[in-house]
């Protein structure tokens, strides 16, 4: 069994994967994101920038869930926001990752964890058992950490261990993947290697939301930047139109003069940088 997203060009009038509309996310009675109209089409790479306080993690708490949808409406995939199918259809790669816990876990295990939203209950054990295998053998494999499957992920890098989170949400086979600062608190060498996965995930017709302050690591696979400030979202358009004094607050966030194409970079031996 095969990992495959339906591979569509990013372009204007592509099959839209996930949209909001009037869409206002906040908690009890406070609103903190308002005002959101945002479509993404299947293919697209989509960087949200902004500074801290700007309402990133309530919009992205929103899509899973976790916050309050006040106002308006969302779709993931066609299925209504905060619906099981909605949820299943989100690929979520969180920043701080908590796996190397008291807990000992391999990184299949980890990986395998990806296929619970995608296995029905019903379906026979040892049928689910070979197709799971398959589509985590392939996941690692497409991240680069085949040969690390079985080692413990305490083991590993910070590095690796967001890889063993990319690969397990590329096994649960989603709609969207969801980023949140992927390359945030890694070298550079790490940078690269992440940039170089998210190519393939591209190449393979994945859309990608990447939620980051830092631009410049992912010039060459961002088509698209989402600026959010004081809870609205004020740019949505190409990188290269980023507004270019963005304020003291958002100093951290480059924009490239312009978007490179994706690039075909191979991934380092399984070992990588660590």
């Amino acid at each position: 069994m095969q990992l495959r997203t339906r591979a569509t060009p990013a372009a204007a009038g592509a099959e839209p994967v996930l949209e909001l509309r009037g869409a206002a996310f906040g908690y009890e009675d406070r609103t903190v994101v308002r005002d959101v109209d945002l479509t993404i089409g299947r293919g697209e790479v989509v960087a949200v920038l902004g500074p801290n306080g700007a309402g990133k993690s309530t919009l992205v708490r929103g899509l899973l869930g976790l916050a309050d949808l006040h106002r308006g409406s969302g779709r993931v995939g066609g299925a209504p926001l905060r619906s099981r199918a909605a949820a299943a259809g989100l690929g979520y790669v969180p920043q701080r990752h908590t796996l190397a816990s008291a807990v000992k876990a391999t990184a299949e295990e980890i990986v395998t964890m990806g296929r619970t939203v995608r296995t029905p209950w019903w379906a026979p054990w040892r049928v689910r058992s070979l197709a799971d295998r398959a589509l985590v053998t392939e996941a690692l494999a497409v991240v680069g950490l085949g040969d690390l499957a079985q080692h413990d992920v305490a083991t590993l890098s910070g590095g690796q261990q967001r890889r063993v989170l990319i690969a397990r949400a590329l096994a649960s086979r989603p709609e969207v993947f969801l980023m949140d600062e992927p390359t945030a608190g890694v070298d550079r060498g790490h940078q690269q290697v992440l940039t170089a996965v998210m190519r393939r995930l591209v190449q393979r017709g994945a859309t990608l939301v990447i939620v980051t302050h830092e631009l410049a690591p992912l010039a060459d696979v961002v088509t698209r930047a989402v600026l959010v400030r004081g809870g609205r979202v004020v740019h949505d358009g190409p990188p290269s139109q980023l507004p270019g004094d963005l304020g003291p607050a958002d100093h951290d966030v480059t924009a490239p003069t312009a978007p490179s194409p994706v690039q075909t970079t191979a991934l380092p031996p399984t070992g990588g940088p660590r």
